[in-house]
């Protein structure tokens, strides 16, 4: 079968492809974007139904459009979702959905690569892998299948009427497990929440959101984690018009916190006696950003409200200081979990020499081992921000700018290529003496 011929193919049309194209487009470079689903498909069908953005609508988008919203509001994910699709319709992003792709082969020989889709196949000279971050739903080997428990991971919550009747474990304490146990909680199931290690910024402070605080403290910029941080989630929600998350607040609401998950066993599930230390570092982590903040705001001796109450931590619960663990959980009524604990990575599909022992790619800023192959929409790309809207914006644009320079390399080696010199009168006429005999005329050039 022949193959489709593209300069750039880039795989995913979420928001890290649409950013892709755009710096493409912008470049005059040919591609094309395939996207096994809708665009921004993970948006719409891989979170649960009251999910809003993290940061504000003025700080989560793109720098080429604004939500149709007030920028301090909270877009939900089907605002999110439409407001990709437009944004790629406002370039004409050449975007291919339904296209899965099953492999892509260097090819052998020559330049480029060679991808099998469900489309038919598709030659490229360069490839960017966009599927971003949030791949394949982990739901660790705990609780056997067949232990009478209703388990399903984040991504697969959608209200709290999805779950049977009883109590819920979520297992995490990231934005995802947060706002799962609240609402649950809310609806008046009985709620336990593990909590692991995590930072705990202020929703907002002195009458900025902490998105703003985080830039302007030079933070989104961060390289890299904290060593031994690498995993460390982020405790934020924009949840009811945005509040800081508060476990003393939830444990108030009646919901029990517990430390790591660990074993289980006959019906029994055990915790880790991390809690009270988990809780202290999320506490240090909140007030050192407020301490950095008030140092902020006196030196360039900005007017913005003082806010001393917001450096007063309550005492802490019971489940804290007499922390539990070990949970029986048909004593405790406990028919679900609801596994917030994040995503692993599956780049089965790339079949080239650019991942490690766990498959997770190697790469610097994006730019694989793998020459001509690229990734995009990675934790910590390039930065903090690396994987949220915008950050990934400004990671695409590198991408687009490394691509640019490696045609330039390609260009100049093609126009240095040597060319046939001129034929010699006497092959002239035989040439074309052929050609009026419709004769193979190539083959009277070894006459010469």
């Amino acid at each position: 079968m022949s193959s489709e011929q593209t300069e750039v193919l880039v795989v995913g049309g979420g928001q890290a492809g649409i950013a892709m194209s755009e710096h493409l487009t912008r470049g005059g470079v040919p591609h094309i974007v395939v996207e096994r689903d809708r665009i921004a498909e993970r948006w719409r069908s891989w979170r649960w139904d009251s999910l809003v953005a993290n940061g504000p609508a003025w700080h989560d988008r793109f720098p080429g459009k604004e939500f149709d919203l007030d920028p301090d509001a909270f877009a939900g994910k089907e605002q999110v979702a439409d407001y990709l699709a437009a944004y790629a319709g406002s370039f004409d992003a050449p975007i291919r959905t339904g296209v899965e792709v099953t492999s892509v082969r260097r090819n052998a020989g020559r330049p480029g690569f060679r991808a099998a889709t469900s489309g038919g196949p598709i030659e490229a000279r360069f490839v960017v892998a966009a599927t971003g971050a949030f791949q394949t739903p982990i739901i660790p080997d705990v609780v056997p299948g067949d232990a009478g428990i209703h388990q399903l991971h984040s991504s697969s919550y959608r209200n709290p009427a999805q779950l049977p009747p009883g109590g819920v474990m979520v297992v995490g304490a990231g934005s995802s497990g947060v706002q799962i146990a609240d609402e649950l909680r809310a609806s008046g199931r009985e709620v336990h929440l593990a909590v692991g290690p995590h930072d705990r910024p202020p929703r907002s402070y002195r009458d900025r959101d902490f998105c703003w605080w985080l830039g302007v403290l030079g933070k989104w910029d961060a390289a890299a984690p904290a060593a031994g941080a690498e995993h460390v989630t982020i405790a934020v929600s924009g949840a009811n018009g945005g509040r800081t998350v508060d476990f003393r607040r939830l444990a108030g609401s009646g919901i029990t916190l517990l430390g790591r998950a660990g074993a289980y066993r006959d019906g029994v599930m055990a915790f880790a006696p991390d809690l009270a230390a988990n809780i202290a570092a999320g506490d240090a982590n909140y007030l050192s950003l407020l301490r950095e903040a008030d140092a902020f705001v006196e030196r360039n001796g900005l007017d913005l409200p003082e806010e001393p109450e917001a450096h007063v931590l309550g005492g802490d619960p019971d489940c804290v200081t007499d922390p539990v663990l070990s949970v029986d959980l048909a004593a405790a009524g406990i028919t679900s979990i609801v596994w917030a604990v994040g995503f692993g990575a599956d780049y089965s599909w790339l079949e080239v020499d650019t991942f490690d022992e766990r498959g997770r790619p190697r790469h610097q800023r994006g730019v694989s081992r793998e020459l001509g192959v690229y990734f995009l929409g990675l934790p910590w790309q390039s930065r903090r921000g690396s994987s949220f809207l915008w950050g990934v914006w400004h990671d695409a644009k590198y991408i687009a700018d490394q691509i640019a320079i490696q045609r330039g390399y390609l260009a100049y080696d093609e126009a240095r290529q040597p060319t046939l010199p001129a034929p010699t009168p006497r092959i002239a006429d035989a040439l074309r003496g052929a050609s009026r005999r419709g004769g193979p005329a190539l083959a009277t050039t070894g006459a010469a």
